[in-house]
Protein backbone atom coordinates (compact mmCIF):
# COMPACT_ATOMS: atom_id res chain seq x y z
CA UNK A 1 0.00 0.00 0.00
CA UNK A 2 1.50 3.77 -0.84
CA UNK A 3 2.40 4.99 2.64
CA UNK A 4 0.73 8.35 1.55
CA UNK A 5 -2.99 6.47 1.68
CA UNK A 6 -4.87 6.16 4.47
CA UNK A 7 -8.33 4.69 4.59
CA UNK A 8 -10.99 6.79 6.62
CA UNK A 9 -12.80 3.46 7.52
CA UNK A 10 -16.58 2.43 7.50
CA UNK A 11 -17.34 4.64 10.96
CA UNK A 12 -20.82 6.71 9.53
CA UNK A 13 -21.23 8.62 12.29
CA UNK A 14 -17.84 9.11 12.54
CA UNK A 15 -17.53 10.44 9.13
CA UNK A 16 -20.61 12.25 9.25
CA UNK A 17 -19.60 14.20 12.69
CA UNK A 18 -15.72 15.27 11.62
CA UNK A 19 -15.01 18.94 10.50
CA UNK A 20 -12.23 17.99 8.66
CA UNK A 21 -13.46 17.51 5.40
CA UNK A 22 -14.13 20.25 2.49
CA UNK A 23 -17.56 21.06 2.72
CA UNK A 24 -19.51 20.61 -0.10
CA UNK A 25 -16.81 19.24 -2.36
CA UNK A 26 -17.02 15.25 -3.12
CA UNK A 27 -14.76 13.43 -5.60
CA UNK A 28 -16.52 10.31 -7.52
CA UNK A 29 -14.77 7.87 -8.81
CA UNK A 30 -16.13 5.61 -12.18
CA UNK A 31 -13.96 2.35 -11.58
CA UNK A 32 -13.39 0.41 -14.72
CA UNK A 33 -13.00 -3.76 -15.07
CA UNK A 34 -12.45 -5.56 -18.38
CA UNK A 35 -13.34 -9.22 -17.90
CA UNK A 36 -14.69 -11.90 -20.31
CA UNK A 37 -15.35 -9.31 -23.29
CA UNK A 38 -17.26 -6.87 -20.73
CA UNK A 39 -16.29 -3.47 -19.44
CA UNK A 40 -17.56 -3.39 -16.01
CA UNK A 41 -17.49 -0.72 -13.31
CA UNK A 42 -17.73 -0.86 -9.77
CA UNK A 43 -20.78 0.17 -7.62
CA UNK A 44 -21.99 0.43 -4.60
CA UNK A 45 -25.34 -0.35 -2.93
CA UNK A 46 -26.72 1.79 -0.11
CA UNK A 47 -27.16 0.33 3.25
CA UNK A 48 -30.64 -0.87 3.54
CA UNK A 49 -31.60 1.00 0.29
CA UNK A 50 -32.66 -0.35 -3.09
CA UNK A 51 -30.46 2.12 -4.73
CA UNK A 52 -27.10 2.23 -6.22
CA UNK A 53 -24.30 4.62 -6.69
CA UNK A 54 -20.41 5.33 -7.25
CA UNK A 55 -17.57 4.40 -4.85
CA UNK A 56 -16.91 8.36 -3.92
CA UNK A 57 -16.43 10.67 -0.84
CA UNK A 58 -15.42 14.04 0.74
CA UNK A 59 -11.95 15.35 0.52
CA UNK A 60 -10.02 16.07 3.61
CA UNK A 61 -8.73 20.22 3.90
CA UNK A 62 -5.66 18.90 4.65
CA UNK A 63 -5.65 16.69 1.72
CA UNK A 64 -4.81 17.11 -2.55
CA UNK A 65 -7.49 15.96 -4.84
CA UNK A 66 -6.16 13.94 -6.24
CA UNK A 67 -4.75 12.04 -3.64
CA UNK A 68 -8.03 12.11 -1.72
CA UNK A 69 -9.70 10.04 -5.29
CA UNK A 70 -6.15 7.56 -4.53
CA UNK A 71 -7.20 7.04 -0.86
CA UNK A 72 -11.15 6.00 -1.95
CA UNK A 73 -10.05 4.23 -5.06
CA UNK A 74 -7.75 2.05 -2.48
CA UNK A 75 -10.59 1.55 0.24
CA UNK A 76 -12.89 0.23 -2.28
CA UNK A 77 -10.27 -1.89 -4.32
CA UNK A 78 -7.26 -2.27 -1.60
CA UNK A 79 -5.37 -1.28 -5.34
CA UNK A 80 -2.39 1.65 -5.19
CA UNK A 81 -0.52 3.02 -8.22
CA UNK A 82 -3.01 2.50 -10.45
CA UNK A 83 -4.15 4.41 -13.53
CA UNK A 84 -6.36 6.98 -12.33
CA UNK A 85 -7.29 10.45 -14.24
CA UNK A 86 -9.69 13.61 -13.57
CA UNK A 87 -12.36 13.67 -16.18
CA UNK A 88 -15.02 16.08 -15.55
CA UNK A 89 -16.34 18.20 -12.80
CA UNK A 90 -19.77 17.60 -12.05
CA UNK A 91 -21.84 20.77 -10.83
CA UNK A 92 -25.23 21.25 -11.90
CA UNK A 93 -27.14 22.84 -8.80
CA UNK A 94 -29.62 20.45 -8.36
CA UNK A 95 -27.80 17.35 -8.51
CA UNK A 96 -27.60 16.00 -4.80
CA UNK A 97 -31.32 17.76 -4.19
CA UNK A 98 -32.42 14.26 -2.66
CA UNK A 99 -33.06 12.62 0.61
CA UNK A 100 -30.99 10.08 -0.11
CA UNK A 101 -28.09 10.81 2.58
CA UNK A 102 -30.91 11.64 5.14
CA UNK A 103 -32.69 8.44 4.34
CA UNK A 104 -28.83 6.70 5.11
CA UNK A 105 -28.30 8.24 8.42
CA UNK A 106 -31.50 7.99 9.79
CA UNK A 107 -31.38 3.59 8.53
CA UNK A 108 -28.20 4.08 10.81
CA UNK A 109 -29.67 6.04 13.52
CA UNK A 110 -28.20 8.98 13.38
CA UNK A 111 -30.12 12.10 13.54
CA UNK A 112 -28.33 15.47 11.56
CA UNK A 113 -29.87 19.06 11.86
CA UNK A 114 -31.21 20.34 8.80
CA UNK A 115 -29.02 22.34 8.08
CA UNK A 116 -25.84 19.82 8.36
CA UNK A 117 -23.39 20.14 5.46
CA UNK A 118 -23.98 16.27 4.22
CA UNK A 119 -27.71 17.75 2.93
CA UNK A 120 -25.98 20.66 0.73
CA UNK A 121 -25.32 21.24 -2.35
CA UNK A 122 -21.76 19.52 -3.41
CA UNK A 123 -19.74 19.72 -6.29
CA UNK A 124 -18.11 16.50 -7.49
CA UNK A 125 -14.50 15.96 -9.39
CA UNK A 126 -15.07 12.94 -11.64
CA UNK A 127 -12.31 10.56 -11.34
CA UNK A 128 -12.22 7.40 -14.14
CA UNK A 129 -9.93 4.23 -13.19
CA UNK A 130 -8.15 1.43 -15.07
CA UNK A 131 -7.37 -1.66 -13.00
CA UNK A 132 -7.26 -5.10 -13.68
CA UNK A 133 -10.32 -6.76 -12.96
CA UNK A 134 -8.53 -9.85 -11.50
CA UNK A 135 -6.64 -8.36 -9.04
CA UNK A 136 -9.27 -6.41 -6.88
CA UNK A 137 -10.75 -7.13 -4.02
CA UNK A 138 -14.16 -4.85 -3.52
CA UNK A 139 -15.10 -3.14 -0.01
CA UNK A 140 -18.28 -1.52 1.03
CA UNK A 141 -17.89 2.02 2.17
CA UNK A 142 -19.86 3.84 5.25
CA UNK A 143 -23.38 4.43 3.09
CA UNK A 144 -23.10 0.99 1.62
CA UNK A 145 -23.94 -2.54 2.14
CA UNK A 146 -22.30 -4.11 -0.55
CA UNK A 147 -20.11 -3.49 -3.45
CA UNK A 148 -19.84 -4.98 -6.85
CA UNK A 149 -19.26 -5.34 -10.56
CA UNK A 150 -21.89 -3.87 -13.50
CA UNK A 151 -21.14 -4.03 -16.91
CA UNK A 152 -21.98 -0.42 -18.46
CA UNK A 153 -24.56 -1.99 -20.87
CA UNK A 154 -26.71 -3.58 -17.74
CA UNK A 155 -26.42 -0.78 -14.80
CA UNK A 156 -28.73 -1.22 -11.83
CA UNK A 157 -32.18 0.57 -12.36
CA UNK A 158 -31.87 3.08 -9.53
CA UNK A 159 -28.88 5.15 -9.41
CA UNK A 160 -28.49 7.86 -6.61
CA UNK A 161 -28.02 11.59 -7.80
CA UNK A 162 -26.69 11.93 -11.05
CA UNK A 163 -23.90 8.84 -11.12
CA UNK A 164 -25.43 7.56 -14.46
CA UNK A 165 -24.51 10.71 -15.94
CA UNK A 166 -20.81 10.46 -14.81
CA UNK A 167 -20.53 7.22 -15.92
CA UNK A 168 -22.14 8.09 -19.09
CA UNK A 169 -19.81 10.82 -19.40
CA UNK A 170 -16.31 8.65 -17.87
CA UNK A 171 -17.21 5.89 -20.96
CA UNK A 172 -17.66 8.55 -23.34
CA UNK A 173 -14.38 10.35 -22.27
CA UNK A 174 -12.35 6.96 -22.32
CA UNK A 175 -13.42 6.23 -26.07
CA UNK A 176 -12.36 9.38 -27.19
CA UNK A 177 -9.39 9.02 -25.44
CA UNK A 178 -8.71 5.23 -25.95
CA UNK A 179 -5.61 5.20 -28.06
CA UNK A 180 -3.89 7.48 -25.33
CA UNK A 181 -5.30 5.92 -22.49
CA UNK A 182 -5.15 2.22 -22.71
CA UNK A 183 -1.35 2.62 -22.65
CA UNK A 184 -0.09 1.78 -19.03
CA UNK A 185 -3.84 1.05 -18.39
CA UNK A 186 -4.38 -1.92 -15.94
CA UNK A 187 -7.28 -3.30 -18.15
CA UNK A 188 -5.78 -5.84 -19.26
CA UNK A 189 -3.34 -8.50 -17.89
CA UNK A 190 0.70 -7.89 -17.91
CA UNK A 191 0.96 -9.76 -20.89
CA UNK A 192 -1.95 -10.23 -23.56
CA UNK A 193 -2.79 -11.06 -27.63
CA UNK A 194 -3.57 -8.93 -29.75
CA UNK A 195 -7.08 -10.63 -30.18
CA UNK A 196 -7.20 -9.73 -26.15
CA UNK A 197 -6.25 -5.89 -27.03
CA UNK A 198 -8.58 -5.81 -30.19
CA UNK A 199 -11.72 -7.71 -28.23
CA UNK A 200 -10.79 -4.83 -25.51
CA UNK A 201 -10.85 -2.02 -28.05
CA UNK A 202 -14.13 -3.72 -29.88
CA UNK A 203 -16.48 -3.51 -26.80
CA UNK A 204 -15.44 -0.22 -25.66
CA UNK A 205 -15.98 1.49 -28.98
CA UNK A 206 -19.09 -0.94 -29.38
CA UNK A 207 -18.23 -1.94 -33.21
CA UNK A 208 -16.16 -4.71 -34.77
CA UNK A 209 -12.38 -3.91 -35.85
CA UNK A 210 -10.93 -5.44 -39.01
CA UNK A 211 -8.03 -7.50 -37.75
CA UNK A 212 -5.14 -6.51 -40.14
CA UNK A 213 -5.72 -2.54 -39.97
CA UNK A 214 -6.03 -2.64 -35.90
CA UNK A 215 -2.98 -4.64 -35.93
CA UNK A 216 -1.45 -2.21 -37.82
CA UNK A 217 -2.44 0.93 -36.08
CA UNK A 218 -1.32 -0.78 -32.85
CA UNK A 219 1.97 -1.57 -34.15
CA UNK A 220 2.58 1.86 -35.67
CA UNK A 221 1.47 3.75 -31.77
CA UNK A 222 4.48 2.09 -30.98
CA UNK A 223 3.74 1.34 -27.53
CA UNK A 224 3.51 -2.16 -27.50
CA UNK A 225 6.73 -4.86 -26.94
CA UNK A 226 6.37 -8.25 -28.54
CA UNK A 227 6.83 -11.17 -26.56
CA UNK A 228 7.00 -14.82 -26.81
CA UNK A 229 4.48 -16.72 -28.58
CA UNK A 230 1.27 -18.19 -26.97
CA UNK A 231 1.48 -22.04 -27.44
CA UNK A 232 -1.25 -23.74 -26.29
CA UNK A 233 -0.76 -27.19 -28.33
CA UNK A 234 -3.64 -26.85 -31.14
CA UNK A 235 -2.50 -26.95 -34.51
CA UNK A 236 -3.48 -23.21 -35.32
CA UNK A 237 -0.71 -20.70 -35.90
CA UNK A 238 0.41 -19.72 -32.00
CA UNK A 239 0.06 -15.76 -31.42
CA UNK A 240 2.12 -13.82 -30.42
CA UNK A 241 2.04 -11.97 -26.68
CA UNK A 242 2.46 -8.26 -25.78
CA UNK A 243 2.58 -6.36 -23.23
CA UNK A 244 2.99 -2.07 -22.66
CA UNK A 245 6.52 -0.79 -22.98
CA UNK A 246 7.74 0.77 -19.47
Amino acid sequence: MNKEITPVGNNLKSLVETNDFIKQLSVDCVIFGFHNKSLKVLMLKYFNLDIWALPGGFVFKNEDVDDAANRLLYERTHLDEIFLEQFYTFGRKDRTESDIHNRLTKNKEINLPADHWLFDRHISIGYYALIDYTLASTFPDAFSEKCEWFDVHDLPKEIAFDHREIIDKGTEFLKKNLDYKIYGSNLLPEKFTMKELQNLYEYILGEPLRRNNFQRKMLALDFLERLEKKFDGSANKAPYYYRFRK
